[in-house]
């Protein structure tokens, strides 16, 4: 019988008309409701008409977790007072309760894609609920833009409802075309926050370690909590390991501590969701902020941190990242602890960092590996995605590297399409990496083998099983942990998935000792990975063929192997390589079939070190496989090396004389003074015109030395304006030498932003205008007859009127045999003294 008191009790009810109205006009609506409302468990039953007296319809529920699909179908089961499987059933990956007489059935959004591309139209359902929209979930995003296409195109009967527990919803209205917004208030007890920062600083998450001072701080303030409030706790971590550690750290507390995780037993689940007689401690990830509901909590430990995926395009490496929780979150997760009476929450950072927290955790679309989500909108149709309407558009880089890795394993065509071999691996619901090498290595290994290392790459292994693929897959085969459970019911779904192809691959004899788990892990594992196939370096350091290192840690066995398929691997904060979580010994055979599209041979010329490095080269991408000099290289080849040693270390790899250099300055002058047509000699400007200047020396050239011997000079003069006849008029434009009153030609010099004569000062005299170069006065230095600096002046006869004074009065006495006249303008210029200047005038 259902239970009519609690389902009275839950306080979405009281949106329940405004959520029917909604979708009897429009079609779809946004519900925002707070966690613990019964969103999850009343609306579905409603909308079904299993309550309410509605009329009797089929309704799928979305959820972006398998523990919280699981948990909204029993809550749901339990209010009518049956079991999972007749009117309420739930689907998850590996696990199925659903029966003839079931209308809703609750599925995780990966098992609703799955059905969407199986049956486009969604026969016999009539709506869809998508819960915890907020969370942003890629797969949520990808189920509600096909399920816009499904109501536009083929089903705009399909009541669609996107479920949020944030306010935050006019985003999904807009997405499905202006939905009315209904919002049901939740039971909102006061939470008291108490700020609980560790004593001294710790260090900021990187990658998946987290500080284990902060840890031992959480713990601490777990016990806090317990000795001054009442009720249960909940505390928030980021994932199982820390959950594990702080659970070790709360020995002997005096409460029973659960631990609640999408790897936690159905057991442990059930326990935590139906309460206790005692006093309890859970320890949970993110799942439990709003997804699950756990009775009987007063107060909330708040770690302030969370799991996010981050990929490195550049080095092919995926994995969650351990990132400071958002201000949205905290506030979801504070809010558990007023569900049921007042509460508090204590916050593991101080209220100034609060403020610097981010709003909003990131969508995933924008952070996460996007290859599952290229082959799921290829199989749809719309390879682009363009088309489709999604809150954020998918970042170009990443589309366009999950496009590259989808080529590459034959899931898509050229013109970006799924082939019939992708659309296969699209049904296999593991990451298109794994569905490649169940694909390919069943062929070589078996289906079973095959699906047993694929099913221990779609779910991590736990630490404890180390860092040995092989030997974590011997583990799971004795194990009777949950994981083990788990990786068994997977290796069979696999198994199964294989046997209805149709190219049934015979299975090999069953792996019966550790050098054949070797070989079948390693094999699986390049092929999952083939840009993450590595040799070995020495003391533990690898190379992949990505071109990014990758080490071990001190006590793995693995530090022998000449070569590792590496399966699992981040990272740290500012390290130049890569930490190997978990790997499989592999040979160079293996390696070089896994990554075949990888090999390639060929001459490789380039630029190191200082010179041109001409080899014959065998390379499993940025691992060469074997190499030898050459002698005559492709002279094509040389060239450009040669080039990229001029843009890396500048032309003064060229043959300077000062006559050169002075040309080039010339030549600078009069670009910046006069613009074309005279050449920009900047050293980008000379690179990007190298051929119009350096040639045919340039390809003569073998190597820097030969660089060396090219007369810049003669080369650049190849740049002057020959064709315009501008290139006469270099020496009236910039001449090299000015012609003083004294008859000496003196050189100017072009470096700086005007031309400088340096000139002794009675070689001048009689000269009452500065001299110009282009109609740029020039900068004059006035030297004494020693040539030593006397004054510097851009005016020479201001300087006559006003400056001679003062520098004849000094250098007179010093210089008593040369000129000094009182009337510099009017006198005489020479280079000589007064006395071989008498002479050279009677002369």
């Amino acid at each position: 019988m259902p239970r009519t008191g609690a389902l009275d009790a839950l306080p979405v009810r009281e949106a329940v008309p405004a959520l029917i109205r909604a979708l009897d006009t429009h079609g779809t609506a946004v519900l925002c409701a707070p966690p613990g409302t019964g969103k999850t468990t009343l609306v579905p039953l409603v909308l079904a008409g299993l309550v309410g007296g509605g009329p009797a319809r089929r309704v799928v529920v979305a959820e972006p977790r398998r523990i919280a699909a699981r948990a909204a179908a029993r809550r749901m089961a339990w209010l009518l007072g049956e079991e999972p499987g007749a009117s309420v059933g739930f689907t998850v990956r590996g696990e199925r309760a659903v029966g003839a007489s079931t209308r809703v059935e609750v599925v995780t959004t990966g098992v609703l894609l799955q059905r969407l591309q199986r049956d486009q139209e969604l026969a016999g359902v009539d709506a869809v609920i998508i819960d915890e929209c907020h969370e942003r979930h890629l797969d949520a995003d990808t189920v509600a833009a096909f399920l816009v296409d499904v109501r536009t195109a083929l089903r705009p009967e399909l009541r669609l409802v996107a479920a949020s527990a944030t306010t935050d919803a006019q985003g999904w209205a807009r997405l499905l075309g202006d939905a009315p917004v209904v919002e049901a208030a939740g039971v909102a007890h006061p939470v008291e926050v108490v700020w609980a920062p560790p004593a001294r600083p710790v260090r900021p998450p990187h990658g998946m370690r987290v500080d284990p001072a902060l840890l031992t701080h959480v713990a601490s303030v777990v016990r806090r909590a317990l000795a001054e409030r009442a009720g249960d706790v909940l505390c928030f971590l980021p994932g199982v390991g820390e959950i594990g550690r702080v659970a070790g750290a709360l020995s002997g507390v005096g409460a029973e501590v659960l631990q609640v995780h999408g790897r936690a037993p159905a057991a442990v689940q059930d326990a935590v969701l139906s309460g206790g007689s005692g006093r309890r401690v859970v320890l949970a990830t993110s799942v439990a902020e709003s997804s699950l509901t756990v009775p009987g909590v007063r107060v909330v430990v708040d770690s302030g941190l969370a799991r996010e995926p981050r990929t490195d395009h550049a080095r092919g490496l995926s994995a969650l990242t351990t990132v400071r929780a958002s201000q949205a979150a905290a506030r979801q997760r504070a809010g558990r602890a007023g569900r049921e009476a007042p509460g508090a929450v204590y916050r593991c950072w101080s209220e100034a960092e609060d403020a610097r927290l981010p709003r909003f955790p990131s969508p995933e679309i924008k952070v996460a590996d996007l290859a599952a989500f290229a082959l799921q909108t290829a199989c749809w149709g719309d390879p682009s995605a363009e088309g489709l309407a999604l809150l954020d558009a998918p970042p170009a880089g990443a589309l366009a590297a999950a496009r590259s890795v989808l080529t590459a394993i034959g899931a898509v065509g050229a013109d970006g399409r799924a082939t019939e071999r992708g659309a296969r691996m699209s049904r296999l619901g593991v990451h298109p990496r794994l569905a490649r090498a169940l694909l390919d290595g069943a062929r070589k290994v078996g289906a079973r083998r095959a699906s047993e290392v694929v099913a221990l790459l779609s779910e991590e292994p736990p630490r404890e099983y180390g860092d040995d693929l092989a030997a974590a897959l011997r583990t799971a085969r004795r194990g009777g942990d949950a994981y083990a459970g788990r990786w068994r019911a997977e290796a069979g779904r696999l198994a199964s998935s294989l046997s209805g192809s149709r190219r049934p691959e015979r299975d090999g004899p069953r792996a019966s000792h550790e050098g054949a788990d070797d070989a079948v892990a390693g094999l699986v594992a390049a092929l999952a990975f083939p840009e993450r196939v590595a040799r070995a370096r020495g003391e533990g350091a690898f190379l992949m063929a990505s071109g990014t290192g990758a080490e071990l840690t001190g006590g793995s066995g693995l530090r022998s192997a000449p070569w590792l398929a590496v399966a699992v691997a981040d990272r740290p904060a500012h390290a130049a390589s890569a930490r190997v979580r978990l790997a499989a010994v592999i040979d160079e055979d293996t390696a070089r079939t896994a990554a075949a599209h990888l090999l390639t041979s060929g001459e490789e010329v380039h630029w190191e070190n200082g010179d041109v490095v001409a080899r014959a080269a065998e390379r499993l991408g940025a691992v060469e496989l074997s190499g030898r000099a050459l002698r005559n290289p492709d002279p094509a080849l040389v060239r450009e090396a040669l080039l990229d040693g001029l843009r890396r270390e500048g032309p003064a790899l060229l043959r300077w004389t000062r006559e050169a250099e002075d040309l080039r300055r010339r030549l600078a002058f009069l670009h910046r003074e006069s613009g074309a047509p005279w050449p920009d000699v900047s050293d980008a400007a000379l690179l990007d015109r190298a051929e119009e200047w350096l040639e045919p020396e340039l390809s003569r050239a073998r190597r820097r030395a030969d660089l060396g011997r090219i007369p810049a000079g003669q080369a650049l003069s190849r740049l002057l304006p020959w064709a315009s006849g501008d290139a006469a008029r270099l020496d009236e434009l910039a001449p090299e030498r000015i012609e003083v009153p004294s008859g000496s030609r003196v050189r100017v010099e072009y470096g700086g932003e005007q031309p400088v004569l340096a000139v002794k000062l009675q070689e001048l005299f009689g000269l009452r205008e500065t001299p110009t170069v282009s109609g740029v006065p020039v900068l004059v230095h006035l030297l004494s007859p020693a040539g030593r600096p006397a004054a510097v002046t851009a005016d020479l006869a201001s300087f006559w009127k006003d400056g001679y004074r003062s520098v004849r009065a000094e250098l007179r006495g010093r210089y008593p045999k040369h000129p000094w006249p009182e009337d510099p303008s009017t006198a005489e210029p020479t280079r000589y003294t007064k006395a071989r200047s008498g002479r050279e005038s009677s002369a």
